[in-house]
């Protein structure tokens, strides 16, 4: 496991913000069971105020990692802010993932946008001009093969 920072480590034996939120008005899932990595995300918002969020990550170490990290990168700030969220500020805020991990990353950056696009749906608005349009593929994952730990 030494391929992995501290940051990493901490935030997958530790994992900020886990969970369901029964309130949610926003929900995004994104991932491939073929690869392994599933990430559903659950957003709160008020106003235009991201006030809770949860994730449930079925996947490897650097997907639960990635995915609370998004998660704590988000809460209490604007939609906006929200959806400058990429996936290399999420890979800097764990102090870098091995390059095979990366997809990781890019996974939970469409996890938020995907509750993002979600949350615009309910409200009856076409997220594609706001969120953009979501990607639906495995990031990198090799056919049928698997992320691993």
């Amino acid at each position: 496991m030494g391929m992995y920072s501290a940051k990493v480590m901490d935030h997958f034996a530790n994992p900020r913000n886990v969970g369901e939120l029964p309130d949610a008005n926003g929900v995004g899932e994104v991932g491939n069971a073929k690869c392994g990595d599933i990430m559903r995300m659950y957003l709160k918002i008020e106003g235009n105020t991201i006030v809770d969020v949860k994730f449930m990550t079925f996947g490897c170490g650097a997907a639960i990692a990635t995915s609370s990290m998004a998660t704590e990168l988000i809460k209490g700030k604007t939609i906006d802010e929200a959806l400058q969220l990429t996936n290399k500020a999420v890979i800097e805020a764990l102090d870098g993932l091995p390059p095979v991990k990366v997809h990781c990353s890019v996974l939970a950056e469409q996890a938020v946008k995907a509750a993002l696009a979600d949350y615009y749906t309910r409200q009856g608005i076409d997220p594609e001009p706001i969120v953009g349009k979501l990607a639906e593929d495995c990031h990198g994952c090799e056919e049928g093969g698997s992320c691993g730990i």
